[in-house]
């Protein structure tokens, strides 16, 4: 398995991740909300694992679906995990697990809610 290739990939998605929350984050300042720090925090962290995750050079580009497999897997756990991280951190879903589910429920466009 193509170890490197996998995580290189992951790490691209966690920096697509933190590009895409500069759209909530400018929502923010336009409405004037606190939450500014929130989202900064967030695309601090994103961005650094991304970066730390794309170091990697991998022997070859290749990926099969093992790895496919692999990338799919990772992507959908720390998406969602970092996703959630500012409803966390602004104490808005204070659960880790609660906000987990609201924004997988949000990715599947599932409809489901915690929320009342």
């Amino acid at each position: 398995m193509n170890y490197k290739m996998v995580l290189k990939t992951v790490g691209k998605l966690l920096q697509a991740e933190a590009l895409l929350l500069l759209i909530p984050m400018a929502v923010s300042i336009y409405f004037k909300e606190n939450l500014i720090y929130v989202y900064g925090i967030v695309i601090a962290i994103l961005l650094g694992v991304g970066t730390l995750l794309t170091l990697p050079k991998p022997k070859t580009r290749r990926i099969y679906a093992r790895e496919g497999f692999a990338i799919v897997s990772l992507s959908w756990i720390l998406l969602s995990f970092f996703g959630a991280l500012p409803f966390v951190f602004s104490g808005e879903i204070p659960s880790l697990v609660d906000a987990m589910f609201e924004v997988v429920s949000g990715f599947t466009t599932t409809g489901a809610t915690i929320l009342v």
